[in-house]
């Protein structure tokens, strides 16, 4: 039952007289919804958004479905409060209320939050104001000038301008139209806005694709004229043209008159992505990521729930956008791991994607050249229809790629980069081609200390090393962003210039490159760099356009980018992700480094790949040497069998956190403590989080694990239910199906 808001708000409130109550999801992190009255004479159905009375101000929320509407227990409207505004836009639609409410059971987030995410763009709400323009009535001025006839010129066709339009177009000052205007040879007339973007064409052009390309879309566009829900997953080694394949099944859809949705891991890839989708289908995608302006971000949430926009590529949060009539979801690279959210409500946009397209029943499609062990799964047991592209688009052929054992071939000292490595890079830019070194380790070093006393800079607010950052000397925190000045002295014994950086960032093999290579043009792609995204895109154009000679970067350059000149990929540190507790590291390091290499040799070049490792006979680097992805998958999975962890089990992670150590973990113990028992569920824990300090805030984890067909849900329920109450500055996050294990 949804709550009285009567309860929140006391009785000295004078109602005006009422006809029915809603309920009405509000952005707030409370279980259900509030109820409101309706005023008389005002519209609302299921899905209307609209303004509600909370406490001392207004908010926007949803009005939803009443579970029970036929319990025989209605609430008197005078004992509550108003709805005082319905916006002028479409309802959310029935599918996208069942997802919500799918999503906040399954995440067991409030439901309100997760319906905030749907309506992230207030100022949207409202239609925008139609554009002012003028229409020529016919006449000429008294004195006819030059500039008033070029101006008379353009508008002799009948076509309506705008002021600003018009003065562009005819070369002409803003004062020019304006005299016309006086002169009574216009009127004013009102214009719908602009779209967004253009209506994509799904005939633009013929597809490219050839050979097993074709094949696979055939296959896909296939299943979709079956109609109905399906999932698809595209499995093809890099370069071999799963875009374009899936691209074919964009292209149904917008015959069908549907809406599509792309989404994409990171907004560094939505570039080169908007140019070949235009190049395909005549125009760009509106896009949906953090980098938007709020402006652009309410033009293309309008456009979504009008049906205008026909196809949006975004981050994940896109998966929430109100569409009118979504027939098509793509989740690209799909393994990625920025697709889970850690923030409010966590929830992974891949696994989210699927139960959105079940719902509306119409296709799901998942891309990647190295999927997730999920999904491998899913499509050996058929949940999903496999598509699998094992060659490269054009008969390219992959890079070959060797190890570099580390112990046989040392760099020199004080340096990182193989000898090795340092006659492939020379040999590769003598060639007048490109060379990427990957480090996925950002900055200039991980550590600095005193080589005198042994002091370690650590941040005071997070149980981690600060990373010197060279290029603005700043020593920085990567967890909560706490940065100071590199001081030149030890704050703990004051010596001078005895600080010592250990282990390499990217800065820091820029640094021996130029040693090295003192002529060539090197680019140092990394997220912190100064410039943001506007010079990352300038700096990946370049690289693609060939002025760049050796490319250094993080995981920013592993995937989705097309550099026609690279031939060597090398990697400084492939055992880096190796190095941890995290259950999915071999599957992680695996896909990153394959996706690192597959940058190489795309347009047909000869090209090779080098992995600089102290491990060489470990599995991932076998496997990836060997090209030999289907065995590492086979031992992957059999080891995820084995210890009943996803998909072969479920996990929940819960952090407690808190100000002070004691309150944090007597918390914890007090939720261990309340655990049911049920069989086929375990608690683990709890111990401290690998990251035990956080932004000044202790954690202490308890995981959750359980057999594949275990009720999580109802069991944590159960257990926070049961638990202490939070009190103080306790918190407790809630993590179904955690991806990261710090």
């Amino acid at each position: 039952m949804a709550k009285d808001s009567s309860d929140l708000f006391g009785k000295l409130f004078k109602a005006p007289e009422m006809t029915r109550t809603v309920p009405v999801l509000v952005p707030l992190p409370v279980p259900e919804a509030y109820s409101y009255a309706v005023p008389e004479g005002m519209a609302v159905e299921p899905g209307s958004v609209v303004q509600v009375p909370l406490g001392p101000r207004h908010v926007i929320g949803v009005v939803w479905d009443d579970p029970d509407a036929d319990s025989g227990r209605p609430l008197d409207p005078k004992k509550l409060r108003p709805i005082t505004l319905v916006f002028d836009c479409p309802p959310l639609t029935g599918e996208m209320r069942r997802f919500i409410d799918w999503v906040a059971s399954y995440t067991l987030s409030p439901p309100g939050l997760v319906a905030r995410m749907a309506v992230r763009a207030p100022a949207a709400l409202d239609p925008e104001p139609m554009v002012e323009a003028l229409r020529f009535l016919g006449g000429a001025p008294d004195r006819m000038t030059p500039a008033r006839a070029r101006v008379l010129e353009r508008v002799a066709d009948g076509a309506v301008w705008t002021r600003i339009g018009l003065s562009h177009a005819a070369g002409v000052s803003m004062s020019v139209v304006d005299g016309l205007i006086r002169h009574g040879l216009f009127e004013t007339t009102f214009l719908p806005p602009p779209p967004v973007v253009a209506r994509p064409d799904p005939d633009y052009v013929a597809p490219r694709i050839e050979g097993p390309q074709k094949q696979a879309a055939s296959e896909i566009v296939e299943t979709m004229q079956e109609g109905g829900f399906s999932a698809a997953l595209i499995d093809g080694v890099t370069g071999s043209g799963k875009t374009e394949v899936y691209f074919e099944a964009i292209a149904q859809a917008l015959r069908t008159g549907k809406q599509v949705l792309i989404l994409l891991p990171e907004i560094a890839l939505t570039a080169s992505f908007l140019d070949r989708f235009q190049e395909r289908f005549g125009a760009k995608p509106a896009e949906w990521h953090s980098d938007l302006s709020p402006r652009m971000r309410e033009k293309v949430w309008r456009g979504v729930v009008t049906g205008e926009v026909r196809v949006v590529a975004g981050a994940r949060s896109a998966l929430f956008l109100p569409f009118e009539e979504l027939g098509l979801i793509v989740v690209d690279e799909e393994h990625d791991p920025a697709y889970k959210q850690e923030d409010r409500v966590f929830y992974n946009a891949r696994d989210m994607a699927v139960v959105r397209a079940r719902i509306g029943q119409f296709p799901v499609v998942l891309v990647s050249a190295t999927p997730s062990v999920e999904s491998q799964v899913n499509g050996q047991t058929g949940r999903y229809h496999m598509v699998h592209l094992p060659t490269r688009f054009g008969d390219a052929a992959m890079p070959d790629l060797h190890l570099v054992d580390m112990r046989r071939h040392p760099p020199e000292r004080g340096g990182f980069l193989s000898p090795v490595m340092l006659r492939a890079v020379k040999k590769t830019i003598e060639k007048g081609q490109q060379a990427l070194l990957f480090l996925n380790r950002r900055g200039y070093a991980p550590l600095t200390l005193c080589r005198v006393c042994g002091h370690r800079f650590q941040c005071p607010q997070c149980s981690s090393w600060l990373v010197e950052h060279r290029f603005k000397s700043q020593l920085q925190c990567h967890q909560c962003g706490h940065s100071e000045r590199t001081p030149e002295a030890c704050p703990e014994c004051g010596t001078l210039d005895h600080l010592v950086a250990c282990g390499p960032g990217v800065e820091r093999i820029a640094e021996e490159v130029e040693k090295h290579f003192p002529d060539a043009r090197t680019i140092v792609m990394s997220s912190d760099l100064l410039g943001g995204m506007k010079r990352m895109r300038i700096e990946l154009e370049a690289i693609a356009n060939g002025e760049a000679d050796i490319v250094i970067g993080t995981q920013l350059v592993a995937k989705g980018h097309n550099f026609p000149l690279m031939t060597l990929v090398g990697i400084i540190d492939a055992d880096l992700g190796l190095a941890n507790g995290d259950p999915r590291a071999a599957e992680r390091t695996f896909q990153l480094l394959s996706q690192v290499t597959g940058r190489a040799g795309r347009t047909g070049l000869k090209s090779h790949g080098l992995l600089q490792t102290y491990q060489p006979q470990h599995p991932v680097m076998q496997a990836i040497v060997s090209g030999d992805a289907y065995a590492f998958y086979e031992r992957e999975i059999n080891e995820r069998e084995k210890a009943v962890l996803p998909p072969f089990g479920r996990l929940a992670s819960i952090i407690v956190s808190a100000d002070s150590r004691a309150d944090a973990e007597t918390h914890a113990r007090g939720l261990r403590a309340a655990a049911p028992h049920v069989a086929g569920i375990a608690v683990l824990g709890p111990a401290e989080a690998p990251l035990a300090l956080v932004r000044g805030r202790h954690r202490f984890r308890l995981l959750v694990h359980g057999k594949r067909n275990s009720d999580m849900q109802s069991y944590l329920r159960t257990l926070l239910g049961s638990g202490p109450k939070v009190r103080g500055t306790v918190q407790v996050q809630l993590d179904v199906d955690p991806q990261s294990f710090l």
